[in-house]
């Protein structure tokens, strides 16, 4: 049995199950899309996630990978669908640098990288680790995946390479919008459970961007308010030179598509010399 069949033989037995999809027009640079379906260790749940490929890459070759994180209301079809310029500029990116293009549910479709969406990402990039030889990995996010991603970020900071945050937040325990999903996924409200809520906001671990780090705000994003991510990246600058902010003073709840590509272009060129 080849390494690659065996690969294969216990990535199933593990749970893990894949549906190929046929590839959209908008992802035509990329030659498999894999609707990917495990089973969560955390609590027994079917989960999933996509994967997309570009050509020429097999399971067994040193590889990149970018993860995707969606927005509130979204799902794992979101950076692979969606024709929006963060959207898009994530699939260009990853196909133009050859990475595997990553876009999990992680507890669709209000996760706020709450315990068991943070132990899923966990899962998906040991699955990863097992399929492929992983060089680096890239996590960016917009809205709440760029709060999710800076927060995953801080909290596992060994296993990231270089993080994009689009329009995130990076202080969870003052955010006022979006209160009662964001407690069903913590676990309970910033009342009852204080120090969930902290643990998951960036901004009070700064010490652990050690990893390239850009984050796209908007002076007038209502949605998710600028000002703690601006704090973050102004305290992760006082240790680390591989910070990148792109700001919009009259910018709103949204990232364009050059803006999105410099900030990724910047974490993986950053991340490539780290």
């Amino acid at each position: 049995m080849s390494t690659h069949t065996s690969r294969c033989v216990l990535w199933i037995a593990l749970g893990w199950t894949v549906a190929v999809a046929a590839a959209a027009e908008d992802a035509a640079t990329f030659e498999r899309v894999e609707d990917v379906t495990f089973r969560a260790e955390l609590d027994g749940s079917q989960e999933k996630y996509v994967l997309m490929t570009p050509a020429g890459v097999a399971a067994g070759n040193k590889i990149s990978v970018l993860i995707a994180l969606h927005g509130h209301g979204s799902d794992r079809w979101q950076f692979v669908r969606q024709m929006r310029g963060e959207c898009r500029a994530a699939r260009d990116v990853a196909a133009a640098h050859q990475m595997l293009l990553v876009s999990p549910d992680y507890r669709a479709t209000t996760s706020w990288m709450g315990p068991a969406a943070e132990a899923d990402l966990l899962q998906i990039l040991q699955s990863l680790q097992m399929r492929y030889d992983v060089d680096r990995v890239i996590l960016c996010g917009g809205s709440m995946g760029g709060t999710a991603a800076l927060t995953f970020a801080a909290r596992h900071p060994r296993l990231i390479d270089g993080v994009v945050s689009l329009n995130g937040t990076a202080n969870l325990v003052d955010y006022p919008r979006f209160l009662a999903a964001i407690a069903r996924s913590y676990g309970g409200t910033k009342e009852e459970v204080p120090e969930e809520y902290r643990r998951r906001s960036a901004e009070f671990f700064p010490q652990h961007f050690t990893m390239p780090l850009a984050a796209t705000t908007g002076g007038e994003d209502e949605i998710v308010p600028p000002a703690s991510v601006l704090r973050l990246l102004a305290s992760v600058r006082r240790h680390n030179k591989h910070v990148l902010g792109i700001h919009q003073p009259n910018g709103g709840h949204s990232t364009s598509y050059d803006d999105t590509k410099r900030a990724l272009e910047f974490v993986i060129a950053a991340a490539a010399d780290h």
